[in-house]
């Protein structure tokens, strides 16, 4: 009798949560029950959780996940669209290569709790129900600096020959880009963008912790700690990582579907 190699990805991802589950149980009923400064333990059981999420019901989810993920989106598209910009007219102009780098270095060296308040000096707060313009922004500082570095490693890796070739026909390194680069750094582009994915709903999230907004998912969180809500507390922070792994698991996808050749079910 032959028995498989090995358990296909999705079979093993949902071990790995079950281990997970389980040991949070185990540990919510032994080590860390009636732990902590609040009544019943810091840790609730997953069921606490679970019937804590059924009990506030979707609508009071569904407000704070919407305005968040407009946030989050938001500052994708932004820190995103300025980085690949960045990378591509570091390949037309190597020039600035140090400059762009040292760009993307200071915005992922600067604290976001310490650019955060500033940000909202400068943008203000938001007007009733609009996304907030520092969540947005931090958001954006949160996925700058990945996507550049992924970038360039990317379009850098480019053959040789390919790019000899392009210069032979009268090509310049725009065309380069466009004809050769882009194709071997698009791997490389989408696995920083599958990084970003939760980078950006981490920064909205701590944008909102700065106030002036009255939904989202950082100031839900913020209200429920003060209340000494733990269900709920987690309860929130389990749907902010649900979001975060469906948006890691879509760009996985799309790399997947964009790129066959990097999983060996096509050739370029």
């Amino acid at each position: 009798m032959r028995f498989p190699r090995g358990l296909p990805g999705w079979a093993t991802g949902l071990i790995g949560v079950a281990v997970v589950i389980g040991l949070w149980w185990l540990g919510a009923v032994t080590i860390f029950r009636n732990t902590g400064s609040v009544p019943g333990g810091a840790i609730p059981t997953p069921g606490a959780v679970l019937a804590g999420v059924a009990t506030d019901g979707a609508e009071f989810y569904l407000a704070h996940v919407s305005i968040t993920l407009q946030e989050a989106g938001l500052g994708f598209l932004w820190g995103n669209g300025l980085a690949l910009l960045l990378a591509a007219v570091v390949l037309v102009l190597p020039r600035v290569e140090k400059v762009a780098l040292q760009i993307a270095v200071i915005t992922y060296c600067i604290p976001i709790v310490a650019i955060g308040p500033i940000a909202y000096i400068v943008i203000g707060a938001p007007r009733g129900g609009d996304p907030s313009g520092t969540a947005v922004f931090l958001a954006a500082m949160s996925v700058f600096f990945t996507t550049v570095v992924g970038s360039l490693v990317g379009l850098k890796a480019a053959s040789a020959a390919s790019l000899d070739l392009v210069s032979v026909y009268g090509g310049n390194r725009l065309m380069q880009l466009r004809k050769v680069r882009m194709m071997a750094g698009l791997p490389s582009v989408l696995n920083a963008l599958q990084v970003a994915a939760p980078a950006a709903l981490l920064g909205a999230i701590l944008g909102e912790y700065l106030g002036g907004v009255d939904r989202g998912l950082g100031i839900a969180l913020l209200a429920a700690g003060s209340a000494a809500n733990v269900p709920r507390v987690w309860g929130l922070a389990l749907i902010a990582g649900l979001l975060a792994g469906l948006g890691y698991a879509l760009f996985a996808l799309v790399s997947r579907v964009a790129t066959p050749w990097m999983t060996g079910r096509a050739t370029l």
